[in-house]
């Protein structure tokens, strides 16, 4: 396979959606070449144990006459053409390999997106028919001058939703963590009862000067 030939099936991989078993024909050229490479080297093995830049003439400028130098210049030649097709063969791989990774992220945030957009969905029905939502949280401690702080949260403030987590699909206070971890720098949307009042607040879990990305304490509350 030459360059162009190679730039040319890239761009071809890249015209159309990449599968995995493009991934996996590719991963088989790619170990067909290595085979292919070892056994060209195995050939200048069995020739005195030459190897890709030992000279082909004598101390007197004469061809060599203990090996076969027909198959010496071949296997060398085979060498430099595969090691060629495996750099492209590999670049191929990369790029595969990127673009599922992508496609994968983009599904993950749409299968979020719909997640949570059937939670909205599903607690604005149960809100109408069930009245004001339940919490299920607690925020027990503020560090001052925290992002926790600065949005204005308080001590015995009691969590209704938090960016994408709310009564119904609250499993732990990890599902908070995770939320905050994947929301580094960007506003979440924290409604909270405070004093029999709703509260709608805009925290940005931040690195500040304390633990943690948002400087507050929160504990479940037995539902």
């Amino acid at each position: 396979m030459s360059d162009e030939e190679a730039r040319q099936s890239g761009g071809s991989s890249q015209a159309g959606a990449v599968t995995v078993s493009d991934v996996q024909e590719l991963m088989r050229r790619k170990e067909e070449i290595e085979a292919q490479i070892k056994a060209n080297y195995d050939v200048l093995e069995s020739q005195k144990g030459i190897g890709m830049n030992e000279p082909l003439v004598d101390c007197e400028g004469y061809p060599r006459s203990d090996v076969d130098l027909y198959q010496v210049r071949t296997a060398r030649h085979n060498i430099i053409c595969l090691q060629n097709d495996h750099k492209a063969v590999m670049k191929q791989v990369e790029e595969a390999l990127h673009q599922l990774h992508a496609r994968d992220k983009e599904k993950q945030a749409r299968d979020m997106a719909e997640a949570h957009k059937e939670a909205m969905s599903r607690k604005l029905g149960q809100s109408e028919s069930q009245g004001p939502p339940q919490a299920f949280a607690k925020v027990n401690s503020i560090s001052p001058g925290s992002p926790a702080s600065i949005a204005g949260l308080q001590v015995d403030d009691e969590i209704v939703e938090f960016g994408s987590v709310n009564t119904q699909n609250f499993q732990s206070l990890h599902n908070i963590g995770s939320v905050v971890q994947h929301s580094e720098g960007k506003p979440l949307n924290v409604t909270v009862i405070r004093r029999g009042e709703k509260h709608q607040l805009r925290l940005v879990p931040t690195r500040w000067a304390g633990k943690g990305l948002l400087g507050c304490n929160i504990i479940p509350l037995q539902r």
